[in-house]
């Protein structure tokens, strides 16, 4: 094999070659890169938050905050008769905000610290390449100060351990993670005919169940970004079904929701918020089934034939070439249907295009 092979096996599909990498690849790039998608992803071993640990830290501060600035009133005192409702007029939105900066931005700099000097060590700099594919693919940004500290979190808790997976597996625990439901405002959204909606409208507050609502952001980028793709066939239809189906996907111990429970700062199922009845996405019906309605439909569009196209066109994209050549994206699109998303197989298609080795 080519000293050029050996560059691009180092290369294309990694970090770069440390001393004697080129000369250890130039035997059998493929083998070699085939060989590092064999076992259990690496993950990283320095002690990090986890992110409910950063979630909790923050609640805790954010309490303190507020019970310092507006002290409970005393029983039988008008705000108390009017409830919580009276308290969260007007929060201070500057101490908010730093509080919730004061605990995110150090994790935030301890992780990319600790993402960079693990790929730097490793010797499976393949994977970390994939790992980062994947973070980009399902992008959270840290400028919503919600998010700031918990993007690492879900590299490490969500995408790393399933980047030698199933994709459908990668995809719900995604999905499930806090800093997507934070990020895309999926752990408020509200069914119109809900438990918590219907509680609203009894207790005369149709106006708060409105503004909050029916939340369809992380169904839309679901179907626009992380599954089909924009020209995936789905309909607004289709979105709203979605949104539907994943409401009540929140976080535990989320104060101020109808049915708090769960482990706190972790994904919590609140079938209060749910919107109940059956459901058709592209075709396909979805009985009501609570947290199992979301699930079967995720499952579903993890196999989705154009699923398979738009991923495989954007690792091809990622891995070979800009502009992405149809052998290479038909190849490793069957290897993702005849798999069944199978990720390892999918990486072995692009390892086994001839286009990856054009110098």
């Amino acid at each position: 094999m080519s000293l050029m092979q050996a560059a691009i096996a180092a290369n294309r599909f990694g970090l770069g070659a440390k001393p004697t990498d080129l000369k250890r690849l130039s035997s059998d790039p493929r083998g070699a890169l085939r060989a590092e998608l064999e076992g259990e992803a690496p993950l990283i071993r320095e002690e990090l938050p986890a992110s409910d640990e950063l979630l909790v830290k923050v609640a805790g501060q954010r309490g303190e905050r507020r019970e310092a600035r507006d002290p409970a009133p005393p029983a039988g005192s008008p705000a108390m008769e009017q409830g919580s409702g009276a308290r969260a007029i007007g929060p201070d939105v500057v101490a908010i905000a730093q509080s919730l900066r004061s605990v995110h931005a150090p994790a935030y700099i301890a992780d990319v610290a600790a993402r960079t000097q693990h790929g730097v060590a490793s010797d499976r700099s393949f994977v970390e390449r994939l790992v980062q594919f994947w973070s980009n693919h399902f992008a959270v940004s840290v400028d919503k100060l919600q998010v700031l500290g918990l993007a690492g979190p879900m590299e490490r808790e969500a995408i790393r351990p399933h980047v030698l997976g199933r994709f459908a597996d990668l995809l719900l625990a995604v999905e499930q993670h806090p800093a997507m439901l934070l990020y895309l405002d999926n752990a408020q959204s509200m069914g119109p005919d809900s438990r918590a909606a219907q509680l609203l409208a009894r207790s005369g507050r149709n106006a708060s169940a409105r503004q909050r609502g029916l939340n369809e952001n992380l169904a839309r980028e679901i179907l626009e970004l992380h599954t089909l793709g924009v020209d995936g066939g789905y309909l607004q239809e289709d979105v709203q079904s979605l949104a539907a189906i994943i409401s009540g996907w929140s976080i535990g111990g989320v104060r101020g929701l109808p049915g708090m429970g769960g482990q706190p700062g972790r994904f919590h199922f609140r079938e209060a918020l749910h919107q109940p009845g059956a459901r058709q996405l592209l075709g396909r019906a979805y009985a009501e089934d609570g947290l199992a309605q979301g699930e079967a439909a995720l499952a579903s569009l993890a196999e989705h034939p154009a699923t398979a196209r738009h991923l495989a066109t954007k690792l091809v994209r990622h891995f070979i070439a800009d502009d992405p050549p149809a052998a290479a994206i038909d190849r490793v699109a069957m290897a993702w249907l005849q798999s069944g998303g199978d990720l390892p197989s999918v990486y072995r298609a692009l390892i086994d295009s001839p286009e990856a080795w054009h110098a």
